[in-house]
């Protein structure tokens, strides 16, 4: 209504055909405007390029009889004005309405969807342009001054009854379902009442009635007037309507025959082509069913499966299968109503397996640790633990180790428990019924039955060990094995994302093809596919177990049993013990993981090892306890440390470590027995030499031969032989590399204790450094208690001797200087035993050594002061007179013999001769002081004669003694120089 009055007023008949071409020429000015769309649907304009247009609209060939929505016509005013009801007839709704429009309440339609402002929203947003344009063309358009003022009149007059109806009406947002815009049209003061009670209220709702029928009077006259205005188009319009229908007729007949030709057409070249397509479709569809439906019955029989596969102990299959099974319920079977609690259930399955895998491979490890052991070191069923193994890594149970590790430890109490039961039994002496403790019982046990169990103890922790390091072995080569698979998986992703890469660009070519394959590869038969499509769809439907697809058999690749990403690749590969397994890809572990396993299971080893010498030392200090140990003498200590580091050399020989407990237990009791060991002999060296008279001792073949054995600087012990000992007498003197060592029985039994300690050390290394500090010790304790005993004359109170002779002296020299004589060897044993950071202890041996030559030197020197404090006594009462020799030179003479007889036979010819030049010195010097007293000079006189021949007396006395005839007395310096 509101465009009717801004729009121009149309013109009459003899100008309308100018009019319209006005129109047409207006509308080449200007852009195009498209028409608002049409409120009953075109026939078909037979557009090829729109395909949906025959499926939208009616057909002409199939439809023609039969009557649709586009027959139906409805005069509108028919439809707004109901003829039952008179015109002024109750009030607006009813009028309007319908008389039931108060009474009845209208239930909302199901069929009819709830209409919004949205959707009207795409309305609006076309609409909105086209106005602009529409408003633009009026301002464009001026009016035209061609109209009669008759027109004119009418037109002013019916714009002045129009303004006679309020603005409300014409606005273009009008809605009476705005709560404003109704408010403002009816106002509810006029329906306070219901049903029309009250007088005043029933006249104004009478009032208002009028009114709005006065408005519809107006809007209806002004419509009327506005198509009176327009008849000649109208008239002209219907005429050019019934051309247009002759022509419709016309076309339809064509149509219609188009029709019939397209639809024979369709008959014959289509349809089988069509039906064709339709029923290969249909059979892909049937295969696909029908493989869905193998599928399910094949995971159907999955449960039975797993529980078959457990049975066998066949874990690792049993937990490919489950997975195999999840993927293929959430990836091809999803949805699938009887399979909606399998996953479930296969979940709880995996759970138990995990649990069971738990307990089993601590059953293996039980019975593995614990069968007889035997010199048989090989696997307990080694298939059977590596596919634990496996299974166990699968499941990521990465902490099954530590099950193994606890086994170890109750193993190796028990195999101490039962070595010392077996021993026990077989000891009569021992009565269980008395003593019921295993300890005590074997506290019970001398030293060769408690060796004998401890050496049985090490050969069974020797095999338990070998076992060990086997089964530990096959986990860890299963676990490389794993780490292996891992690294070639991801070197083969690499490669693949790089062969990728290259064939991209091809892949693109061949895209949409790849896309629609099952379709081509259906329609058309391989020869017909292009180039490019036909290697694409090759190269993804073959695989390498794939075989040519017939109409009996299934095996495309959309038909398999297995999606491409359920697939679990599998390699095989081989342990060291030549047990085949195969790896799937599934193994979702990192490599940082699997090393860390690795390293365990390597420490595992080592615990191994650290467990049974742990469990050694307990069993050693159970039997210490009372001092058992200690009171070993040296050779049972000894064969004990060596059984002790036999079994330790062997536990570092498998296990590829040195563990210190057991090391540190034998070192504790070494220390024990070293300080043992060196008290036993220091305090026997102490009985001897306090019992020692200092008298020659015959050298017994024993000794003889335990000295021969010290040859080369080499310590060793002499080889026994009791029939050739027997046969042989004690000799008179010792001898050493040729020369002749008169010694005492105590430096006999000195020396077998020095061979002792050397011979300690190398049965028992680690006590080295504590044998050197020892035996530094005790040749100390004896350097010094013999210098007191003879330098000291300590002797004649403890032995009781008269006096210390000369022969005590020269003996003692003597054997300190066979002692110094080994000091060398001493040394360069113990040196080829210590480390390098330790030769600084060596200093000792040379302290040792000055003290030796020191004591040697203060012998000497006593023997030289005995002899100068007999010739001071002497001398100095010579007197110069008849007869010659004189009565102080023969008692010099004498003595000077005895003292040659005593130490002749002791000291070698080379000492002798050095102590009596000094002797001889000691003589002249006294000699010279007292003829200096006398004032006798070398004159020739009298008194000069009597010098000399005494002085010839004493030189022929002295060098007809052995040894001596040769000396050089050099008696001239017995004057005094002038």
């Amino acid at each position: 209504m509101a465009s009717s009055h801004s729009s121009s007023p149309v013109p009459q008949s003899n100008s309308s055909d100018a009019f319209f071409k006005k129109e047409v020429d207006t509308t080449k000015r200007f852009r195009a405007v498209q028409s608002l769309p049409d409120v009953c649907p075109k026939e078909p304009t037979g557009n090829a390029g729109n395909p949906n247009n025959l499926c939208d609209s009616p057909s002409l060939v199939a439809d023609q009889q039969r009557w649709t929505i586009y027959h139906s016509k409805v005069n509108l005013p028919a439809a707004l004005n109901d003829p039952r009801l008179a015109k002024r007839e109750s009030d607006f709704f009813t009028k309007t309405w319908g008389v039931d429009f108060v009474d009845t309440e209208v239930t909302p339609s199901f069929c009819l969807p709830q209409i919004t402002k949205e959707h009207f929203a795409l309305y609006q947003q076309e609409i909105t342009p086209r106005e602009k344009v529409h408003e633009r063309c009026k301002s464009i358009c001026t009016p035209k001054d061609t109209f009669d003022r008759t027109l004119l009149h009418t037109h002013d007059k019916s714009r002045t009854d129009l303004e006679q109806v309020p603005k409300i009406f014409m606005k273009p947002d009008f809605a009476l379902e705005d709560s404003i815009t109704f408010n403002a049209v009816l106002p509810w003061s006029h329906f306070s009442t219901a049903g029309g009670k009250g007088n005043r209220d029933a006249a104004s709702s009478k009032l208002l009635q009028e009114k709005l029928s006065h408005y519809l009077d107006i809007v209806e006259v002004n419509i009327a007037h506005q198509i009176s205005l327009r008849s000649e188009a109208f008239f002209h319009a219907m005429t050019s309507q019934h051309e247009l229908q002759d022509y419709l007729r016309k076309t339809s007949q064509a149509v219609k025959l188009l029709r019939e030709k397209i639809s024979k057409i369709d008959k014959v070249m289509c349809e089988g082509s069509l039906r064709v397509l339709r029923l290969s479709l249909t059979r892909n569809n049937c295969i696909k069913a029908y493989n869905k439906l193998k599928l399910m019955a094949t995971v159907h029989q999955t449960q039975p499966t797993v529980q078959l596969l457990l049975s066998t102990s066949e874990y690792v299959g049993a937990l490919d299968l489950i997975a195999t099974t999840q993927e293929v319920l959430q990836q091809e079977l999803q949805g699938i109503h009887s399979f909606r609690h399998l996953g479930s259930q296969l979940c709880e399955l995996e759970k138990l397996i995990d649990k069971m895998m738990i307990a089993e491979f601590s059953t293996y490890a039980h019975n593995d640790l614990n069968r007889p052991l035997e010199d048989d070191c090989q696997i307990l069923e080694e298939e059977r633990l590596v596919s634990l193994v496996f299974g166990l890594l699968k499941q990521r149970k990465l902490n099954f180790h530590e099950i193994y590790g606890d086994e170890m430890i109750n193993t190796a109490k028990n195999i101490i428990k039962q070595c010392v039961v077996n021993t026990v039994s077989q000891i009569e002496e021992i009565d269980t019924e008395v003593v019921v403790k295993l300890a005590d019982q074997m506290r019970m046990m001398n030293f060769p039955q408690w060796f004998e169990l401890l050496k049985n103890i090490f050969s069974k922790f020797t095999i338990f060990l070998k076992r060990v390091k086997a089964t530990l072995s096959t986990i860890h080569s299963v676990v490389f094995l794993v780490l292996d698979k891992n690294q070639k998986t991801r070197d083969l992703e690499d490669t693949l994302q790089k062969s990728s890469a290259k064939e991209s660009m091809v892949d693109s070519e061949v895209a949409y093809l790849t896309h629609e394959g099952m379709f081509i590869s259906d329609a058309f038969g391989d020869g017909e596919l292009p180039a490019g499509a036909a290697d694409s769809a090759s190269q993804r439907n073959t695989s390498p177990n794939s075989e040519p697809c017939s109409s009996d058999s299934v095996s495309e690749p959309e038909c398999t049993t297995d999606s491409s990403s359920s697939k679990e690749h599998t390699s095989s590969s081989v342990t060291p013990r030549g047990v085949e397994m195969m790896i799937s890809d599934d193994m979702k572990l990192t490599d940082l993981e699997l090393v860390r396993l690795a390293n365990n299971i390597q420490e595992l080893l080592y615990n191994a090892s650290d467990i049974c010498h742990d469990r050694s030392v307990k069993f050693l200090m159970a039997r210490a306890k009372d001092g058992f140990l200690e009171k070993l003498n040296s050779n049972e200590f000894v064969t004990l440390s060596r059984l002790m580091e036999g079994f330790i050399l062997d536990t570092e020989q498998i296990c590829g470590r040195k563990s210190m407990s057991l090391r540190g237990a034998l070192q504790s009791q070494a220390n024990r027995f070293v300080n043992r060991f060196h008290e036993e002999r220091k305090t026997k060296l102490s009985l001897l030499l306090d019992n020692e008279r200092w008298k020659q001792a015959e050298v017994p073949a024993e000794f003889q031969d335990l000295v021969d054995s010290v040859s080369d600087g080499r310590i060793s012990a002499p080889e026994k032989n009791p029939t050739a000992t027997e046969e042989r007498k004690p000799a008179e003197f010792l001898i050493v590399e040729g020369q002749k060592y008169a010694t005492v029985g105590t430096v006999l039994l000195l020396i077998r204790i020095i061979l002792e300690y050397c011979q300690c050390v190398d049965n028992i290394p680690s006590i080295t450094t504590d044998m050197l500090t020892r035996l530094s010790d005790l040749l100390k304790y004896f350097n010094s208690r013999s210098c007191q005993l003879v330098l000291g004359a300590g002797a004649l109170q403890v032995v009781g001797l008269k006096t210390i002779t000369t022969k005590n002296l020269a003996l003692s020299s003597r054997c300190l200087q066979l002692i110094v004589h080994y000091i060398p060897i001493i040394r360069a044993h113990f040196e080829a035993r210590l480390q390098p950071k330790q030769f600084s202890m060596l200093r000792h041996f040379d302290h040792i050594t000055k003290d030796y030559h020191d004591h040697i030197a203060e012998i000497s020197a006593k023997l030289v002061a005995i002899m100068d404090s007999l010739f001071d006594k002497l001398l100095s009462k010579y007197e110069v007179k008849a007869p010659v020799p004189s009565a102080c030179f023969r008692n010099i003479c004498k003595q000077t013999a005895k003292m040659h007889e005593a130490i002749y036979d002791l000291l070698p010819e080379e000492q002798t001769q050095t102590l009596f030049l000094r002797i001889n010195a000691s003589y002249k010097l006294h000699l010279k002081r007292q003829l200096a007293h006398l004032n006798v000079v070398n004159d020739g006189g009298p008194l000069n004669g009597l010098v000399t021949s005494d002085v010839a007396f004493y030189t022929g006395n002295l060098q007809a003694l052995k040894g001596l005839k040769n000396l050089d007395l050099n008696m001239a310096e017995i004057w005094e120089k002038r």
